[in-house]
């Protein structure tokens, strides 16, 4: 597949994620990557796991040249690609022409959105004008091969003659031998359990979440596309404006 004609030299791809710089699913990502463009790993310096979209705007960061091409931020994942996208060039040579996050290890199916560190280092991209695409794997899956097809992914979105914000959620199982498929969010239900426990001075703390989870089945859903062993790609909103209760938001305003 041809790029646009816009492109005079290689894509340059920032590239993060939620497990670390140094994870094995943001290295494999990187390798596929580098094939159709220039690859800026900007990511945090420790795992961030369900960080959600925050920012660290209480703390100093500390921004670390790990070698050529990669660099760690104490911080977020959305702190990283925030740092990455205003730090001049101390980063990026230039405004990058898409945002990754991945490849995550474990899935952010269904509201899983809400929480995941990965697509918000995606999202925070897409913020910012850029197209985006946040991608998780099953952590039994070849990563070399999920992250080819991510690869892939990003080489049509770079082919597109415009580029708008588009941010796109890729969840890959174990195995894919239904292929590809659009999808809609569907619903993930948690063993919902707190643990409470005591330190060894007996003090009190406590676990959030269990390890269990299932899904309803849900036509058209990223969970069932799971389910049955297909890659699923859910185009997310930046705009969270309902219209479900706008008689309710007439009443309230009157």
């Amino acid at each position: 597949m041809l790029l646009h004609a816009r492109f005079v030299e290689r894509p340059l791809i920032l590239l993060s994620n939620d497990d670390g710089h140094f994870s094995r699913g943001i290295q494999a990502m990187r390798a596929a990557l580098s094939k159709i463009g220039d690859v800026v790993i900007a990511a945090p310096e420790t795992e961030q796991s369900a960080a959600s979209h925050a920012l660290s705007l209480h703390k100093p960061l500390r921004l670390r040249r790990v070698e050529e091409g990669v660099f760690a931020i104490d911080g977020t994942p959305a702190d990283s690609v925030y740092v990455a996208l205003h730090a001049d060039n101390r980063v990026l040579p230039r405004r990058p022409d898409l945002v990754v996050s991945g490849l995550n290890h474990g899935m952010n199916l269904g509201q899983d959105v809400f929480y995941s560190g990965t697509v918000a280092a995606a999202r925070e991209g897409a913020l910012r004008g850029l197209p985006a695409i946040a991608a998780s794997v099953n952590l039994k899956a070849d990563f070399a091969a999920a992250a080819e097809v991510c690869a892939g992914l990003a080489l049509k979105i770079l082919a597109r003659p415009i580029q708008d914000a588009v941010l796109v959620n890729v969840n890959i199982p174990r195995e894919w031998p239904n292929g590809i498929r659009a999808t809609k969010l569907g619903s993930r239900h948690y063993e919902e359990v707190l643990d409470f426990r005591k330190d060894p001075r007996g003090r009190e703390y406590l676990w959030i979440g269990g390890p269990g989870v299932r899904h309803e089945p849900d036509l058209g859903s990223d969970t069932d596309a799971y389910d049955q062993g297909a890659i699923s790609l859910t185009s997310l909103v930046l705009d969270l404006t309902s219209s479900a209760h706008s008689t309710l938001l007439k009443e309230l305003s009157t």
